[in-house]
């Protein structure tokens, strides 16, 4: 054996990781971790530790909406600060199962018939999580309801979905998921899927569930509008970390999914997590490994590579998940740090043949997750070479990556599953809300509020409150002409210009709009006009 592979061979036994009884393997030996940085981190991670305890335990946790933050207790309901909640949660799971059995056995009905599909409209962790879910768990000739999903407001995409559902929403179930009942994606959504159904001829509230916070807008409107049921949706349970939730339960369990065996996973997971120990608790040690790459500061970004196609959108929820909860501009005591670590993936080996050559050869500015699945496949195996199987070139792929990469210095984890099932996928988003959490603590920041996100909104609430005023200014003068910049002094002034440009633009691209432009050789004297 060579030095180098003994070298390497040392190195994996030191830093590979088996936790049986989740069924994860955590390999950290491909990450540059002194020392130091253990004997360093021990005191702050203790912190972490003891403020997950006091978190678990109902502190208060988000102090700009002052809720609590119990996602862990979705899963231990014994665990809940109040026997109220406890209660709540109890009961919510029951009412998920009988609903769901419901369904399947055909006592509710659409008007087609029997359910035979589901359709979500929510956006952000109303959909991501119900999303990854179906896709990695979910077989099209086993699934008790098809799921689909709208998870935007794009025109387009909606009819795209719609589309796949023409002729069956009479046998179409659908979950409204929203948290206020004020998110305007999913409200526009919800008023999309209202028109098809009109234009069907049929009644939409025979359909309909909504999944949303008691008396919220999206609750009065459900129960005045007689819909199927109402589920409810709790503020101390934030989206990003809402699967174990309503939100992600009843998707699945109308897929057919044994949700039973995902909170098992769950709760599993978060019993080992809650060890007080780095080398002990893989999320302690996926946030150890976060923080000695990106030197506390994520100078790294994070790529996701599962090497299995039923955990591809493994990277898009991660992504919510860690971007939402670490990337924030203050700290605890309001100063600028501009925390986050950047999240972006796909899945092996197809990445084999897109950025893989950047990441051994371009900046090197990440690290590599890497999830491998020991189990191939259902049933016999096919042979595609001589006593070689597809799943054996695909295992060829990660590892040969993993070694490419370490050729360079480029750093990777590796997380090692015995097969995609509820339980295991059940503890990989447990891990990394844990992991998550004991980050944030790390680097001195709030992982549970998003005040970008909000600021956002309030930034596009602004634009189509422009767009309302500029359809007034047209109706006014209608026929007569005008570049953007003479509608922008109308408007309020010089520097509205910009946008009211965008909007023109895109208004007179769609001919339903009525508004007109006029071609020039210089884009920015186009005129518009409302005919």
């Amino acid at each position: 054996m060579t030095t180098h592979a003994l070298d390497t061979w040392t190195r994996f036994k030191n830093g590979y990781k088996t936790f049986p009884s989740i069924g994860l393997a955590v390999d950290m030996s491909r990450m540059i971790i002194s020392d130091d940085s253990y004997s360093c981190l021990r005191a702050p991670f203790q912190a972490a530790f003891e403020h997950m305890v006091q978190l678990e335990g109902g502190v208060i946790a988000n102090p700009d909406e002052k809720r609590m933050v119990g996602h862990y207790w979705l899963r231990a309901p014994h665990l809940a600060p109040n026997e109220s909640i406890r209660l709540e949660i109890e009961r919510n799971i029951l009412d998920i199962k009988s609903f769901s059995q419901a369904v399947h056995d055909g006592t509710l009905r659409g008007a087609g018939g029997a359910f035979q599909n589901v359709l979500v409209v929510g956006i952000g962790g109303s959909a991501l999580g119900p999303q990854l879910a179906a896709h990695a768990l979910g077989h099209p000739l086993k699934d008790r309801l098809t799921p689909s999903f709208l998870d935007n407001t794009d025109p387009d995409g909606i009819d795209r979905v719609l589309a796949s559902l023409k002729g069956q929403l009479g046998r179409t179930l659908v979950l409204v998921i929203s948290k206020s009942g004020g998110t305007k994606e999913t409200y526009n959504g919800m008023v999309e899927v209202i028109n098809a159904y009109e234009q069907a001829g049929l009644e939409f509230s025979s359909h309909a569930v909504a999944v949303t916070g008691v008396g919220s807008k999206l609750d009065q409107f459900a129960s005045k509008g007689g819909w199927l049921k109402r589920f409810p949706m709790w503020d101390w349970v934030g989206g990003r970390t809402s699967q174990t939730s309503v939100v992600g339960l009843l998707p699945a369990a109308l897929q057919g999914v044994d949700i039973d065996r995902f909170i098992a996973g769950a709760r599993a997971c978060d019993e080992l997590t809650r060890v007080a120990e780095i080398e002990s608790n893989p999320a302690a040690l996926l946030a150890l490994a976060w923080y000695a790459a990106g030197a506390g500061k994520g100078e790294k970004d994070m790529v996701i590579l599962p090497y299995k196609d039923r955990l591809e959108l493994m990277s898009r929820y991660l992504q919510q998940l860690v971007m939402e909860s670490l990337g924030k501009e203050l700290d605890l005591e309001g100063n600028i740090v501009n925390q986050g670590i950047a999240v972006y993936g796909n899945k092996g080996s197809t990445d084999q043949h897109a950025y893989i050559q950047q990441l051994r050869e371009g900046l090197h500015n990440f690290f590599v997750t890497f999830i491998e699945v020991l189990k191939d496949r259902e049933g016999s195996n096919v042979w595609v070479g001589e006593n070689t199987t597809s799943g054996d070139y695909l295992q060829g792929f990660l590892l040969g990556t993993r070694t490419a990469l370490h050729d360079k210095g480029r750093e990777s984890i590796t997380l090692t599953i015995d097969e995609v099932s509820p339980f295991s996928l059940g503890v990989l988003i447990a891990l990394h809300e844990r992991a998550v959490g004991l980050y944030a603590h790390l680097v001195h920041i709030n992982a549970y509020h998003q005040p970008g996100v909000e600021a956002g909104k309030v930034a596009a609430e602004a634009v189509l409150d422009l767009q309302r005023r500029l359809f007034s200014v047209l109706s006014r003068s209608k026929g007569q002409r005008f570049n953007a910049e003479q509608l922008a002094a109308q408007l309020g002034g010089p520097d509205l210009t910009e946008t009211v440009f965008k909007l023109c633009t895109r208004l007179a691209a769609n001919p339903s709009r009525g508004i007109q432009s006029s071609q020039q050789p210089d884009p920015f004297q186009t005129q518009f006009w409302l005919a």
